[in-house]
Formats: structure tokens, sequence, C-alpha cells
């Protein structure tokens, strides 16, 4: 398949954020695509090359894409950084370099999408001694053949900036009619993708099986499935008002989820965002094989990092010390674990995802085997708010953040959110009346003993609707000295010459950073702000959402992608239940 025709579509899908549109011209592509060459669309339109488990990551910089460009057009790199620093996108400035070089090539050999991408799999898979020569040599091979246009969207994906807008459901909206005629087939693969985390693999089977492959799909051992999340409520009355008569409460413990792949010895774990985390906890892959009495087994638990004199739980915070690249084993010795299991998705060859709560809690607790290392979650059954604050009380006494409420009857709903699962934390009970996770997406110089690293930091909200980032908040309180050193050293890397496209603010920061790095903040109360583009025109017209006393509560949520991210939609909630209880609280 020629790349022009893909090259042609992404310049479409760029000129609208129109749900429709973007629907129609993905239809038109996926029209157009063989079926062996279907997935690589996908992923490439994801600006990806593999799903997020595999961990298969380009890893190009600017400076070295740029290096490749020079090579290509002969033109000089001072003059490229120019024209970047004009345009602010370094596709663009590609773009127009090459645009002068074309004028004098005459041999250029058409490049289909199916060498790019295996192209560009060869960059990713490139390390160790003479990589960034190879790569540069790659690219450049690359961009000779390629128009200007083609060339543009070649860069975009090399440096995971290409930002189409597409939500996922989009794509499987455009899949299901295309392949099916029948957009409300949406559903079904909506469910191949949420039990496979593949939509790579979810398109090549209803183009080559139609939709009766789709309905055929299977969890697939050391396929992570999209986890299930929970509703926020803020008091034990809410929670009896959306679960009803009897439920299930489970600590909710500070600590990293984990998706536990077992069979026959073999384990694998996978974060909360679907990475492969196996190496930072050798201890598990260690241990737990040993306690998992099944021929294989998907298991669900949060991992605790726990004071081994007392065995108290220890902050999160403490936890990230194994994020090390080096030194895993003194980490293991230093920073020691529980793995607290919380419910199964798959036993001895069957999903159990469709069983109700009651019946997988009962499964779990015949299939693993307790001791020092692993237990289960505390868990009762309820009925009324006297128990739910007792055992509140207890959680947070025993070092927890909280409480997971869950209905008995209902199965397990893989990456949705919804009133099924509950979750209540102290943090709720401020008078905000939640915590909030935010997007990093500037930062500010700091001054006197802050010298040296950032004293203040611009932070965003998700916005699900345009796939941006508007900005909520600066925030300077709540860093100590060493939260201070380990965000410099995370934020470096992800420092930009020009603001990424994605971010919406108005004001300007002093650095500005990739949106990738989510922490926590809490905050006295939401208010009008005629500044920052949260949830602009959505109370008031030309004026957005922004976090009064804005404070980091310490945590770095290493485990959260920036999509993650606490949404417009949220904030506006909070905004509207904080007035309503004012409300209330005057009539009192």
């Amino acid at each position: 398949m020629e790349y022009s025709i893909l090259a042609v579509s992404f310049k479409k899908m760029e000129s609208t954020r129109k749900r429709l549109e973007l629907t129609q011209f993905l239809v038109e592509l996926f029209e157009k695509t063989p079926h062996d060459v279907i997935s690589k669309i996908i992923y490439l339109l994801q600006g990806k090359l593999r799903p997020d488990f595999e961990g298969i990551e380009l890893g190009v910089a600017e400076k070295l894409a740029i290096r490749a460009i020079s090579k290509s057009s002969g033109i000089a790199i001072k003059k490229i950084e120019e024209e970047y620093t004009k345009s602010g996108d370094l596709g663009h400035a590609a773009a127009i370099i090459l645009e002068q070089k074309t004028q004098t090539t005459f041999l250029m050999e058409n490049i289909t999408v199916e060498r790019v991408y295996e192209t560009l799999f060869k960059i990713a898979k490139l390390e160790g001694s003479g990589s960034q020569d190879m790569k540069i040599k790659y690219i450049s091979s690359l961009l000779n053949d390629a128009n200007p246009l083609e060339a543009s969207f070649i860069l975009k994906v090399l440096l995971g900036t290409l930002r189409l807008g597409i939500a996922e459901n989009t794509m499987m909206d455009a899949l299901a009619i295309a392949y099916s005629g029948n957009k409300e087939n949406r559903k079904v693969l909506e469910y191949a993708y949420n039990v496979s985390s593949d939509l790579g693999k979810v398109a090549e089977t209803i183009a080559t099986k139609g939709i009766e492959g789709i309905e055929k799909f299977k969890i697939n051992l050391f396929s992570p499935i999209r986890p299930m999340l929970a509703d926020r409520v803020k008091s034990e009355k809410e929670v009896i008002e959306k679960m009803g008569k009897e439920f299930a409460i489970e600590y909710k413990l500070d600590g990293e989820r984990v998706q536990i792949h077992i069979e026959n010895g073999k384990i694998e774990l996978f974060s909360r965002s679907l990475e492969k985390i196996s190496s930072y906890y050798p201890d598990i892959i260690e241990k737990i094989p040993k306690i998992i009495q099944a021929e294989n087994a998907i298991l669900e638990a949060e991992i605790v990092a726990i004071n081994e004199n007392t065995g108290d739980f220890l902050p999160f915070q403490e936890l990230m010390h194994r994020r090390r690249k080096y030194k895993i084993e003194k980490a293991v010795t230093e920073y020691p674990i529980t793995v607290n299991f919380f419910d199964i998705l798959y036993c001895n060859g069957k999903n159990c995802t469709e069983l109700s709560y009651s019946e997988r809690r009962s499964k779990l607790e015949n299939i693993v085997k307790e001791n020092e290392f692993a237990k289960y979650i505390p868990m009762i059954k309820a009925k009324n708010e006297n128990e739910i604050a007792e055992f509140f009380e207890n959680s947070i006494n025993a070092g927890s953040e909280g409480l997971m409420l869950k209905m008995l009857d209902k199965p397990y709903q893989a990456g949705s959110r919804g009133s099924h699962w509950l979750k209540l934390k102290r943090e709720y009970r401020n008078e905000l009346g939640d915590s909030l996770d935010l997007v990093v997406i500037g930062g500010f110089f700091g001054k006197g003993r802050r010298t040296g690293s950032y004293g203040t930091l611009l932070l965003a909200t998700y916005d699900e609707n345009t796939d941006t980032f508007p900005s909520i908040c600066k925030v300077g309180t709540g860093f100590t000295d060493e939260s201070l050193d380990q965000l410099y050293q995370i934020l470096n890397p992800k420092i930009t010459i020009k603001k990424n496209p994605r971010i919406n603010s108005e004001m300007e920061a002093e650095i500005w950073f990739e949106p990738e790095l989510v922490i926590e903040i809490v905050a006295s109360e939401i208010t009008l702000s005629p500044i920052h583009k949260a949830a602009r025109d959505e109370i008031r017209k030309d004026t957005g959402l922004a976090l009064r006393f804005p404070k980091f509560t310490g945590k770095i949520r290493v485990e959260k992608i920036a999509e993650d991210a606490s949404t417009n939609e949220e904030v506006i909630s909070l905004y509207k239940g904080q007035n309503k209880a004012a409300h209330d609280k005057n009539l009192m």
C-alpha cells in the first residue's frame, strides 16, 4: 500500500476535530487498506508500532531527527533548526526543507506503508554502540524517497508528535462500518479490545474474519486485560444511594495496581497503564508462582511498600524506588513489599470476568494460598452507612487511603468506569471533596533554596473531546527538597523548544514540557478563572475553571499516562458539587 494514501489521510484528519468527519475519513482509509496491512495502519494512527504492553518505543530525539533531515536534504543543521523554531513543528519544518530538495531531485522511489513500518520497527530495536548512526541512516533513507507531505508524517510518528485527536472509540466505529456495514457492532469490537488491549489485532481480525471472528475473541495469557475503574464518591450516604442493598467493601491501598499473568511457572506483571513491569519486582516473579494453585491464571493485586519491622503500609512514593533502571536487587532489599490480591480475571483456561464479584472473590480465595508476602485485601459485606464508616476508620488506621465499594452481583467490566465500583478516599473529605490527577505542562525556575530546580509547575486537565491539555493551575506548595529533585530529573528529558500543540494555555511558562507526567493535587476549592482553559465556556462564557490553593500531595503517578488524568468533566462535576454543598449548608 502506497504511503502517500496514509499521508493524505493524516492531513485530512489533522484539519478537523469533528468526530463524524474523522470517522468518515477513517472509513475511507480502511476501505483502501489491504487486509494484511490494516494492523500496521491502526498502530500508526495511534502513533505507535505495537500495543503498549509490548514496550516497543522509537526513542528518537529531535536532534537526531534534525541530523537525518540534514543528511537527506544536504541542508545545514542550523538552517533546519531555524525553520523548526519558526514553525514549532519539526514535521512541518522538514516538509519545507525537503520542498527545496525535491526541486533538484529526479529519482524518487514510491514508498509503501509496509516499508515505513518495517523501517521504523528496525529503528525501535536498535541499541548499543553505533545505534545512533544507524538510526540516522534508516531515517534519511525514508526521507530520500518521501515527498514533503510523507516526510512530515514519518517524522511525526518517529518523534511521537502525531496528534490526530482520534479516540479509540472513533476508530472502532470506523472499523465496524468499514468491515461489517453496521456502526452498532462497535460494542463487539470494544469487548475484543478490552480483553486484548491490542486494537491492531482487533482490526486484523474483523478485516480477515468478519464480525464472526470478533465474536470468538478470547482472553489470551500475557496480553493484559484493560482494567475496570471506579467512580468517585464523597460520603457514605452517596455510597448507599448508588449501591443499594448489600455490597462489598475493600481497603483501598496506596500502592501500585498490578495484573499478574501466570502459566506453568512463567509469570509477567503489567501496570494499570498496561506497561510490562516484571523487571521491577523480581521478588514477585520468584515467590508468587509457588502460592498459586492453578495451571494458569490472571490475577489483580495491589503492590504496597511496607515497614519490614512493623508490617505497616508505607506511602506510594516509597514504592517508586523500585522504578530504578539499575540496582534493582538493592531496591528489593531496601523497599520490601506485600502483594495484596483483590480479583481474578482468568483461571484454568476459563474467562472469569463474566462471573459476579462474589463468585470471583470466592474463586480467588481458593486459588491464592496466603502467606506473609501475599495476602487478600481485607473485605467485608455491608448494608448501611455505619458499617461503611466503621470499616473506613479501620482502613485508615491500617495505613490504607480509603475504601473500594463493589456490587456483589456484577461482572468485571474490562476497560470501563462505572458505578458498579466506587472509591471513597480520605482526601475526598477535604474542602474540595477530592484529589485530582493533573498533567505537568510547564515550569517556572525556583529562587532561593529552590534555585537549580523548578519552583512552580503549570498543570492541566485532560479534555477528552479535543484530545488536549487545558491549564487549570500553578502549584508551588507541598514539595520537599527530595520531591523537587525527583521531579527535576523526570521532567528534564521532557523539555520542548516550543509548546506542544496539545497544550491549551494562555499562561506562558518559562519552560514547556511534553504533556506526559501526572501528579496528584489537592486544593481548597475550584473557582472561575479568566486565565485558565480547563472547562472553558462550560460554566460561563470566556471563563475557565482553576484550583484555589493547590498543593502537591507527594504522589507522582508514574503508573498513569497523561490521558488518565482528571478530565474537564470531572472538574465540572466537582465544581457543581461544591456549589450545591455550599447552597445546602446555607439552608440549614
